[in-house]
Protein backbone atom coordinates (compact mmCIF):
# COMPACT_ATOMS: atom_id res chain seq x y z
CA UNK A 1 0.00 0.00 0.00
CA UNK A 2 1.18 2.97 -0.83
CA UNK A 3 0.32 7.13 -0.51
CA UNK A 4 1.26 8.34 -3.68
CA UNK A 5 3.89 11.24 -2.11
CA UNK A 6 6.78 10.60 -4.31
CA UNK A 7 10.12 10.03 -2.56
CA UNK A 8 12.61 10.66 -4.97
CA UNK A 9 13.15 10.27 -8.57
CA UNK A 10 14.58 7.02 -9.69
CA UNK A 11 17.08 6.09 -13.02
CA UNK A 12 16.44 3.27 -15.03
CA UNK A 13 19.72 1.30 -15.50
CA UNK A 14 19.18 -2.22 -16.43
CA UNK A 15 15.85 -3.46 -18.77
CA UNK A 16 16.23 -7.34 -19.75
CA UNK A 17 13.44 -9.45 -21.68
CA UNK A 18 13.16 -12.84 -20.94
CA UNK A 19 10.54 -14.48 -22.86
CA UNK A 20 7.34 -12.44 -22.39
CA UNK A 21 8.74 -11.08 -18.79
CA UNK A 22 11.50 -8.80 -17.83
CA UNK A 23 13.96 -7.64 -15.54
CA UNK A 24 13.88 -4.09 -14.25
CA UNK A 25 17.06 -2.03 -11.97
CA UNK A 26 16.18 1.66 -10.82
CA UNK A 27 18.80 3.33 -8.81
CA UNK A 28 17.38 5.03 -6.09
CA UNK A 29 19.35 5.46 -2.90
CA UNK A 30 16.33 6.52 -0.66
CA UNK A 31 14.06 3.37 -2.07
CA UNK A 32 16.72 0.80 -1.48
CA UNK A 33 17.66 2.82 1.91
CA UNK A 34 15.96 0.40 4.14
CA UNK A 35 14.29 -2.68 1.63
CA UNK A 36 14.98 -5.77 1.62
CA UNK A 37 14.40 -9.04 -0.35
CA UNK A 38 10.39 -9.36 -1.38
CA UNK A 39 9.61 -5.58 -0.28
CA UNK A 40 7.38 -3.52 -2.63
CA UNK A 41 8.30 -0.42 -4.52
CA UNK A 42 6.19 1.75 -6.53
CA UNK A 43 7.73 2.48 -9.63
CA UNK A 44 5.22 4.98 -11.44
CA UNK A 45 2.75 3.90 -9.72
CA UNK A 46 3.44 0.06 -10.71
CA UNK A 47 4.08 -1.85 -7.18
CA UNK A 48 7.32 -3.78 -7.72
CA UNK A 49 8.77 -6.54 -5.55
CA UNK A 50 12.59 -6.01 -4.61
CA UNK A 51 14.48 -9.47 -5.54
CA UNK A 52 17.84 -8.02 -5.42
CA UNK A 53 19.80 -4.89 -4.36
CA UNK A 54 22.68 -2.99 -3.54
CA UNK A 55 23.92 -0.10 -2.01
CA UNK A 56 21.84 2.55 -4.40
CA UNK A 57 19.94 0.37 -6.82
CA UNK A 58 17.45 -2.64 -6.89
CA UNK A 59 15.96 -5.14 -9.05
CA UNK A 60 12.20 -6.22 -9.55
CA UNK A 61 10.77 -8.99 -11.87
CA UNK A 62 8.09 -7.06 -14.61
CA UNK A 63 5.46 -9.87 -15.27
CA UNK A 64 3.79 -10.05 -18.64
CA UNK A 65 0.26 -8.93 -17.39
CA UNK A 66 2.04 -5.63 -16.04
CA UNK A 67 4.23 -5.14 -19.56
CA UNK A 68 0.87 -4.92 -21.39
CA UNK A 69 -1.38 -2.61 -19.11
CA UNK A 70 1.67 0.17 -18.37
CA UNK A 71 4.31 2.32 -19.30
CA UNK A 72 6.79 -0.39 -18.37
CA UNK A 73 7.24 -1.77 -21.89
CA UNK A 74 10.78 -0.86 -23.07
CA UNK A 75 12.41 1.74 -20.79
CA UNK A 76 15.61 3.23 -22.05
CA UNK A 77 18.95 3.56 -19.88
CA UNK A 78 18.73 7.11 -18.12
CA UNK A 79 14.37 6.82 -17.82
CA UNK A 80 13.57 8.95 -14.84
CA UNK A 81 10.70 7.08 -12.68
CA UNK A 82 8.87 8.13 -9.56
CA UNK A 83 9.71 5.80 -6.60
CA UNK A 84 7.89 5.54 -3.27
CA UNK A 85 8.66 3.14 -0.57
CA UNK A 86 5.38 1.13 0.81
CA UNK A 87 3.57 2.73 3.28
CA UNK A 88 4.24 1.81 7.33
CA UNK A 89 1.96 1.79 9.98
CA UNK A 90 1.22 4.84 11.67
CA UNK A 91 2.85 6.91 8.57
CA UNK A 92 0.76 9.74 7.72
CA UNK A 93 -1.25 9.60 4.81
CA UNK A 94 -0.85 12.90 2.63
CA UNK A 95 -1.91 11.63 -0.02
CA UNK A 96 -4.64 8.66 -0.86
CA UNK A 97 -4.66 4.98 -0.74
CA UNK A 98 -2.87 4.12 -3.15
CA UNK A 99 -2.18 0.05 -4.31
CA UNK A 100 0.09 0.13 -7.46
CA UNK A 101 -2.33 -1.68 -9.27
CA UNK A 102 -3.32 0.38 -12.15
CA UNK A 103 -5.76 0.29 -14.37
CA UNK A 104 -3.64 1.15 -17.23
CA UNK A 105 -2.35 3.84 -18.84
CA UNK A 106 -3.33 7.39 -20.45
CA UNK A 107 -2.71 10.19 -22.96
CA UNK A 108 -1.56 13.27 -22.47
CA UNK A 109 -3.51 15.25 -24.56
CA UNK A 110 -2.54 18.93 -23.62
CA UNK A 111 -0.30 20.96 -21.38
CA UNK A 112 -1.74 24.62 -19.67
CA UNK A 113 0.54 27.00 -18.33
CA UNK A 114 -0.89 29.31 -15.42
CA UNK A 115 0.84 31.64 -13.26
CA UNK A 116 2.11 29.57 -10.52
CA UNK A 117 1.03 25.82 -11.80
CA UNK A 118 0.42 23.46 -14.92
CA UNK A 119 -2.53 22.09 -15.57
CA UNK A 120 -2.13 18.40 -17.60
CA UNK A 121 -5.29 16.81 -19.59
CA UNK A 122 -5.73 13.20 -20.07
CA UNK A 123 -7.61 10.81 -22.15
CA UNK A 124 -9.63 8.33 -20.19
CA UNK A 125 -10.33 4.96 -21.31
CA UNK A 126 -14.50 4.52 -21.54
CA UNK A 127 -13.79 1.00 -18.83
CA UNK A 128 -12.39 3.54 -16.06
CA UNK A 129 -14.86 7.05 -16.85
CA UNK A 130 -17.18 6.14 -14.57
CA UNK A 131 -14.24 6.06 -11.90
CA UNK A 132 -12.98 9.79 -12.01
CA UNK A 133 -14.60 12.17 -10.69
CA UNK A 134 -14.06 16.01 -10.37
CA UNK A 135 -12.03 16.73 -7.47
CA UNK A 136 -12.19 12.74 -6.73
CA UNK A 137 -8.72 11.47 -6.14
CA UNK A 138 -6.62 9.51 -8.94
CA UNK A 139 -3.05 8.29 -9.14
CA UNK A 140 -0.84 9.11 -12.16
CA UNK A 141 2.73 7.21 -12.35
CA UNK A 142 2.26 6.92 -8.88
CA UNK A 143 1.58 10.35 -7.65
CA UNK A 144 -1.32 11.45 -5.83
CA UNK A 145 -3.40 14.01 -7.27
CA UNK A 146 -6.97 15.47 -7.00
CA UNK A 147 -8.84 15.71 -10.32
CA UNK A 148 -9.67 19.20 -11.16
CA UNK A 149 -11.77 18.83 -14.02
CA UNK A 150 -13.33 15.75 -16.29
CA UNK A 151 -15.44 16.00 -19.49
CA UNK A 152 -15.63 14.96 -23.40
CA UNK A 153 -14.81 16.22 -26.34
CA UNK A 154 -16.54 16.99 -29.20
CA UNK A 155 -15.25 13.26 -30.39
CA UNK A 156 -16.38 12.01 -27.55
CA UNK A 157 -13.51 11.26 -26.35
CA UNK A 158 -13.22 11.17 -22.05
CA UNK A 159 -10.22 13.22 -20.54
CA UNK A 160 -9.90 14.38 -16.97
CA UNK A 161 -7.56 17.31 -15.69
CA UNK A 162 -5.06 17.93 -13.22
CA UNK A 163 -3.21 20.86 -11.95
CA UNK A 164 0.10 20.81 -10.81
CA UNK A 165 1.77 22.66 -8.25
CA UNK A 166 5.63 23.84 -8.73
CA UNK A 167 6.55 21.19 -5.91
CA UNK A 168 4.99 18.79 -7.97
CA UNK A 169 6.49 19.60 -11.37
CA UNK A 170 10.22 19.66 -9.71
CA UNK A 171 9.64 16.56 -7.75
CA UNK A 172 7.94 14.50 -9.89
CA UNK A 173 8.34 12.79 -13.69
CA UNK A 174 4.76 15.30 -14.33
CA UNK A 175 7.11 17.98 -14.97
CA UNK A 176 8.95 16.18 -18.00
CA UNK A 177 5.98 15.08 -19.61
CA UNK A 178 5.00 16.48 -23.12
CA UNK A 179 1.93 16.23 -25.18
CA UNK A 180 1.68 12.45 -26.72
CA UNK A 181 3.15 11.08 -23.47
CA UNK A 182 1.60 7.82 -22.21
CA UNK A 183 1.50 7.43 -17.81
CA UNK A 184 -0.01 4.81 -15.99
CA UNK A 185 -3.11 5.66 -14.01
CA UNK A 186 -4.69 4.18 -11.05
CA UNK A 187 -8.72 4.65 -10.06
CA UNK A 188 -9.87 5.36 -6.32
CA UNK A 189 -10.24 1.87 -4.75
CA UNK A 190 -13.33 3.28 -3.22
CA UNK A 191 -14.70 4.00 -6.43
CA UNK A 192 -13.94 0.41 -7.82
CA UNK A 193 -15.93 -1.28 -4.95
CA UNK A 194 -18.85 1.00 -5.52
CA UNK A 195 -18.61 0.03 -9.16
CA UNK A 196 -18.25 -3.31 -8.83
CA UNK A 197 -21.08 -3.63 -6.24
CA UNK A 198 -23.30 -1.68 -8.33
CA UNK A 199 -22.45 -4.40 -11.40
CA UNK A 200 -23.65 -7.07 -9.03
CA UNK A 201 -26.40 -5.42 -8.03
CA UNK A 202 -27.88 -4.95 -11.72
CA UNK A 203 -27.19 -8.60 -12.51
CA UNK A 204 -28.89 -9.87 -9.48
CA UNK A 205 -32.15 -7.43 -10.52
CA UNK A 206 -32.34 -8.41 -14.12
Amino acid sequence: MFTGIIEELGEVIAWHMSGDAARLTVRGPIAVSDAKRGDSISVSGVCLTVVDQGDDWFTADVMAQTIAMSTLTAPATGDRVNLERAAQVGDRLGGHIVQGHIDGTSTLLSITDGSAWRVLRFSLAPDVAALVTGKGSIAVDGVSLTVSAVGTDGDGLEWFEVSLIPETLAMTTLGLRAVGDHVNIETDILARHVARMLQLSSRSNS
